[in-house]
């Protein structure tokens, strides 16, 4: 497959996976969108090195993922991934999708604490 037409599917998965958000992603969104968390801009499904991350800040270099229980059987791309962003200096921060819903500003807090410190 071309490398074009690899990255307009990478382009059209993107722009599904923001129609169909999860409970917990639409959650997280209403409070980093908009420059309202910490003025930092957030981006939602944004497209790294071929990987779609759930939220992106690229003035501090975080990614934001959330995972539910899909996660629970592919560890080991996840962290190849996570490996790889971070050598391109991103630092990841991961929450599952129940501590976002249950304990909101917990999650919170901790972006803030990272977005603060950079």
């Amino acid at each position: 497959m071309n490398k074009k037409l690899a990255r307009h599917k990478k382009i059209y998965a993107a722009r599904e996976l923001r129609r169909r958000q999860t409970e917990s992603e639409r959650v997280l969104w209403n409070e980093i969108r908009a420059r309202k968390f910490e003025g930092a801009k957030f981006r939602r499904q944004h497209i790294l090195k071929g990987f779609v991350v759930d939220f992106y800040c690229p003035l501090k270099k975080v990614a934001i993922e959330l995972d539910g229980a899909i996660h629970l059987k592919q560890r080991g791309v996840d962290r190849e991934r996570q490996e790889l962003l971070e050598c391109m200096g991103i630092k990841v921060l991961r929450f599952k999708n129940e501590d976002v819903l249950m304990s909101t500003k917990e999650v919170l807090n901790r972006i803030n604490d990272f977005v603060a410190s950079k």
